[in-house]
């Protein structure tokens, strides 16, 4: 039942005289319920997330040449070299800091929802994407230094094949050995390399997600009952293709920005305008 529809019920219920009911709002459930989404997702779709992240860094040649010639033939290459669990490295990193992103992430959208309710119940587009981008940046506290030491232990293996085919060897660092060397060359700051990509990334998805889903979502409410798990789950894969779809140049920019080992031919990049270019 959506939030407008509960409270059109509080009020249909209440007794000449009485208040209506006002909605509660508990931060412990969606904390909850954020943590074991944020699991599963990764366990699901991490390989096609580690692939991602190799096709976005992966540079072109002077004469068109590529490692990776699509997603398919980056996932044969990766399986081949690596082995099915090659398909999960840095997965770790992800499944110890999910849980709080995704509980921030979703129990901030739902608390400035309900904070962002009209007093009728009613809760305008506007608000829905406010409540949306204000999620998305509270979530970068977590985000930034979990894409960071992610994308490193992801992209480590095209570097290494890289390196291979010429003829060199380079170090393969663990997410541990890597976060002490980011804090003590630079501080707490080393693991927020990239914030700004990753704020613009995050933001510019809550805005466009939490709205679409809700409002997707609603269409599923027959009679006052919540709509069945088929169509909430239609529901999420159709706002989140839109979303991810709209955000992906700022999230190529982010993964290049936060990569620390590069490849040959590969640059470091001096701000987000300077990788856009």
């Amino acid at each position: 039942m959506s939030q407008e529809s509960g409270v059109l019920e509080n009020i249909k219920m209440s007794k000449p005289g009485d208040k209506p009911k006002q909605p509660e709002f508990h931060l412990l459930p969606k904390i909850i319920n954020g943590s074991i989404a944020g699991i599963v997702g990764v366990s699901v779709v991490f390989p096609i997330d580690l692939v991602k992240t190799r096709l976005q860094n992966q540079t072109i040649g002077p004469k068109g040449e590529k490692q990776y010639s699509s997603m398919l033939d980056c996932f044969k290459k990766t399986y081949h070299a690596e082995g099915y669990f090659g398909m999960y490295r840095g997965s770790g990193v992800n499944i110890l800091l999910i849980t709080p992103e995704k509980a921030i992430k979703l129990a901030a959208n739902d608390l400035f929802r309900f904070y962002l309710t009209r007093p009728d119940g009613t809760l305008p587009i506007v608000n829905q994407m406010l409540a949306g981008g204000l999620a998305g940046a509270c979530q970068i506290v977590i985000t930034t230094p979990m894409e960071l030491l992610k994308i490193q232990m992801q992209d480590a293996g095209r570097v290494a094949a890289q390196a291979k085919a010429e003829g060199r060897k380079i170090e393969r660092l663990t997410a541990t050995a890597l976060t002490k060397r980011l804090l003590a060359e630079r501080g707490i700051l080393g693991l927020y390399r990239g914030v700004t990509a990753t704020a613009a990334r995050d933001v510019s998805f809550s805005v466009i997600y939490f709205p679409l889903f809700a409002i997707l979502n609603d269409m599923g409410v027959k009679d006052g009952q919540a709509p069945p798990f088929w169509w909430s789950f239609l529901s999420g894969c159709a706002a989140g293709s839109t979303a991810a779809l709209s955000v992906n140049p700022m999230d190529v920019v982010k993964t290049r920005m936060q990569t620390l080992s590069k490849g040959s031919g590969e640059k470091q990049y001096n701000s987000i305008m300077d990788c856009v270019t």
